[in-house]
């Protein structure tokens, strides 16, 4: 065991030269992702999302359910951007009827 005062080693690495506009070019692709994934995507989303409001509805949180009920939407309306869907109409008045009891 050494008591003695310590020498620090330098362990990084250098920076790379490239400036940052340059590395970040190296990571665009122009190859398109395909649609049926991100479909699929959207789709498992939206219904865990509903899921969960619908269930936080049930247990009394009227907040989280509206926040639930929102990313619900976000991922039905990126699902309906591609086929021109009207935006679903979340119903919440039963929820507050119940909450008001």
């Amino acid at each position: 065991m050494h008591n003695g005062p310590r020498t620090i080693m330098n362990t990084h690495r250098p920076k790379s030269a490239r400036p940052f506009a340059d590395r970040s070019k190296q990571w665009t692709s122009n190859v398109a992702r395909p649609d049926s994934r991100s479909h699929q995507n959207a789709q498992r989303s939206y219904e865990r999302y509903l899921a969960l409001a619908k269930a936080q509805a049930q247990a009394g949180d009227i907040v989280a359910a509206e926040n639930y009920y929102q990313h619900a939407e976000h991922y039905f309306r990126s699902m309906s951007s591609e086929r021109e869907a009207p935006p679903p109409v979340f119903d919440t008045r039963g929820v507050d009827e119940k909450h008001d009891r």
